[in-house]
């Protein structure tokens, strides 16, 4: 989809921010939308896309990651988060797992319908079967959350090989790109290099199958 010339001028903090009226168009629209349980609906590259829940493998490996960072966690001032609507100009994201304040009031988005990107410390995807999932993960949202400067990105990722984890570090919110990348095989542990999740491992026994 290409997106159109004009654009409208959404506020934040009294700075008028340019977002282009395709943008405008697909959030109005996703604002509206009814789903059946057990669908959710993302902003992602100019498009709305509309996914089930995930497997039960999908639900075991999140399910110990959440455990996990809670323990990691504990006593700071930051928290996991499951199935909320992260926000960055139009677009919007419902990560597996994400690291945000333990008070999300302090990073509301502009309309009081999720949480501000900007205050997002790391994202975590599961990656889900199928191509278009893979794919959506591994490039879509990678360049999404670079673009919104969210300071890590992992990806756990049953189908790459034998099965991965990736920790992004370093985004370029002008290329969609992050600037470091850490990739270990399942078996190895992958440890988070900075912010409040900083020293957490994941390892062989959230991945094992």
């Amino acid at each position: 989809m290409t997106a159109l010339a004009h654009e409208v001028m959404p506020v934040t903090d009294n700075t008028p921010t340019p977002v282009p009226e395709l943008d405008e168009i697909l959030w109005q629209t996703w604002k509206t939308m009814e789903l059946p349980e057990g669908y959710r609906a993302e902003i992602i590259e100019g498009t709305i896309e509309v996914s089930p829940t995930g497997r039960r493998r999908h639900t075991v490996l999140i399910n110990r990651l959440r455990r996990a960072l809670e323990a990691h966690l504990e006593g700071g001032d930051h928290a996991v988060w499951h199935d909320g609507n992260v926000i960055h100009r139009r677009k919007v994201w419902i990560p597996d797992l994400f690291v945000a304040p333990r008070d999300l009031d302090e990073i509301p988005d502009e309309e009081n319908l999720g949480v501000d990107a900007a205050g997002v410390a790391m994202v975590i995807e599961v990656v889900s079967p199928g191509q278009r999932n893979t794919e959506r993960d591994r490039a879509r949202k990678r360049r999404e959350y670079a673009r919104a400067g969210i300071p890590l990105y992992v990806l756990i990722d049953d189908f790459d090989e034998d099965g991965t984890v990736v920790v992004l570090a370093g985004p370029d919110t002008r290329k969609g790109i992050y600037a470091d990348e850490h990739r270990v095989s399942y078996g190895t542990d992958a440890v988070i290099p900075e912010g409040p999740a900083k020293g957490f491992a994941i390892d062989e026994a959230i991945t094992r199958a």
